[in-house]
């Protein structure tokens, strides 16, 4: 019977476990990661880009084709002999059968297979730096919004904490209107501050619904009701970075540049494909079929050929309207456009690290100088609840007081937040957002 009970015990422990199951940041991003559709389609794009780096799409090899056909005709036909006779003839019906295989293969074309073969390779390395910057902008939108999540909370516990206030003056108000000591006006006052702080918290349950619905979706919930429960309850960041370190891999690892690297090595290869065009080309082609001609007029009533066909082309344009001369001009334009697009984007990294760098310092000290300010706030308001509660304060100076707590409160959660979306950018800028994975 006991066995019987401390198996129940735990069964029913096991399944509170799995209902009050927590959610950590690192979780969140691996179910993201596995399940979030931009990313499945985006690794798929990449699978079809490492699918085409092949040598037979590059051109390398040869194409073997098979084919067979049958054609006819039927015609009237009149022919005339030089001793003037005349031969005519009606429905004439001839048939012709063919079935054979070919091989075409291209030896040389200037270069232009290696040409592509490599543009392949660069586009399937693209391909991967564009599935990493999917990934990054996913961690980077989860992270802000888990930790939103957790500010908002935050913040609907100081209004809750502000509706206490508010009921606990109400009761002390109507608790001296009973006795005569305070006014109607008061009383009424009172119970208004009361209504409007329930208001701003009945708002707040509004927000939070929504950015748990938004986390939801991020990781293809089941559920997008699941009510969550985050591992954190605070905002926590790294005080330590360092500047030198992240801009020098902001200028190294940013995927943004290194896209930008990518496009402008993309260009240098379309001019080696255009300049093929400046060199002959080589093919050679062979085949081996069966052909049957059927005739209903002639000298022969059918024909069979069976064999083996081959050839050689060797060719050079000479003149296409000086299209080619005007293509790689163009390509040699395109070229320097990808290298001013890097700088371009190179010179964005540098401003946005700088803007995000200082935002980040500012928003600690802020943080630091908050800290100090909650502090006074809440002694300013333990001082102003004893006055109150003795008669000594009027109603319009608790509520000040009230106030100035809970904007404390707000101004200090929202500098930790600020703080924390200054840390994810950088580490974004720099490469290192998976860190928050690791």
């Amino acid at each position: 019977m006991k066995k019987i009970i401390i198996l129940l015990l735990v069964t029913s422990l096991g399944s509170v476990s799995d209902a009050q199951s927590v959610l950590t940041l690192k979780r969140g991003i691996e179910l993201g990661l596995e399940k979030n559709y931009e990313i499945q389609i985006v690794r798929n794009q990449q699978q079809i880009l490492d699918n085409d780096v092949t040598i037979g799409n590059a051109g390398y090899l040869p194409t073997l084709d098979l084919s067979t056909g049958y054609s006819g005709t039927i015609n009237n036909t009149d022919q005339r002999k030089p001793t003037g006779e005349t031969v005519s003839n009606d429905g004439v019906h001839n048939q012709t059968l063919n079935a054979g295989v070919n091989l075409n293969w291209t030896i040389f074309d200037g270069f232009n297979i290696q040409a592509n073969h490599s543009r392949l390779k660069e586009l399937k390395l693209r391909g991967e730096l564009n599935t990493r910057l999917t990934v990054e902008d996913f961690i980077s939108q989860f992270t802000t919004a888990y930790y939103n999540y957790i500010k908002q909370t935050i913040s609907l516990k100081n209004l809750k904490y502000a509706v206490l206030l508010s009921k606990e003056r109400v009761r002390i108000v109507e608790a001296r209107h009973n006795i005569g000591t305070a006014s109607m006006l008061e009383l009424q006052q009172a119970r208004v501050d009361y209504n409007t702080d329930n208001s701003k918290l009945i708002k707040q349950h509004e927000v939070l619904y929504t950015l748990r619905t938004r986390l939801n979706e991020m990781i293809v919930s089941d559920n997008i009701d699941n009510k969550l429960t985050l591992a954190d309850t605070l905002i926590s960041f790294n005080p330590l970075l360092n500047k030198e370190e992240i801009l020098d891999k902001a200028l190294r690892i940013n995927t943004e540049l290194l896209l930008a690297q990518k496009e402008g090595r993309l260009s240098q290869l379309n001019l080696r494909m255009l300049q093929s065009e400046n060199y002959p080309y080589l093919k050679v082609n062979a085949g081996y079929g069966y052909t049957q001609n059927v005739y209903e007029t002639g000298t022969y009533d059918r024909e069979k050929r069976l064999g083996f066909n081959y050839g050689v082309t060797l060719g050079f344009n000479l003149f296409d309207g000086f299209n080619r001369r005007r293509k790689q001009k163009n390509a040699k334009l395109e070229i320097e456009n990808k290298q001013l697009e890097y700088q371009q984007t190179e010179l964005a990294v540098r401003a946005d690290f700088a803007n995000m760098w200082m935002a980040y310092l500012n928003n600690m000290k802020l943080e630091g100088q908050e800290r100090d300010n909650l502090k006074t706030a809440r002694a300013n308001f333990d001082i102003a609840m004893d006055r109150y509660k003795l008669g000594d304060l009027a109603g319009i100076e608790i509520r000040e007081a009230q106030n100035s707590l809970l904007e404390a409160e707000e101004r200090l959660v929202q500098s930790q937040y600020d703080t924390k979306l200054c840390e994810i950018s950088l580490m974004l800028i720099s490469g290192q957002i998976v860190s928050y994975v690791e």
